[in-house]
């Protein structure tokens, strides 16, 4: 069984770092999915897709991993690039595009 180990991202609806810092272990299935022709549902084999486990280290998540006999891919985080302003550089001289109002 394949699983994937990574640290998620921030969403786009936060603006805070919340629920960022554990590495999470997802299992990654080739399953089946299938679609119910009277209800047009669609429904899956295999329900180890659903499961994510959290870890409090990148190093915890391996160790589960090779204990448990799993392949997995470590997925290394992005580091966010700030792009530090003030409200003051609105108005400042050396401003590069003239300020139209």
């Amino acid at each position: 069984m394949d699983a994937r180990i990574y640290k998620p991202a921030k969403t786009a609806m936060q603006s805070g770092r919340g629920k960022t810092k554990d590495w999470v272990l997802e299992f990654v299935s080739g399953a089946k999915r299938s679609s119910d022709p009277v209800m047009g549902w669609t429904s899956i084999d295999d329900t180890t897709g659903q499961v994510r486990l959290h870890f409090d280290s990148r190093e915890q998540a391996i160790a589960y991993a090779k204990r448990e006999g799993l392949t997995f891919a470590v997925e290394e985080p992005r580091e966010v690039k700030r792009l530090v302003k003030s409200y003051s550089e609105n108005f400042a001289a050396n401003r590069k595009q003239p300020w139209t109002h």
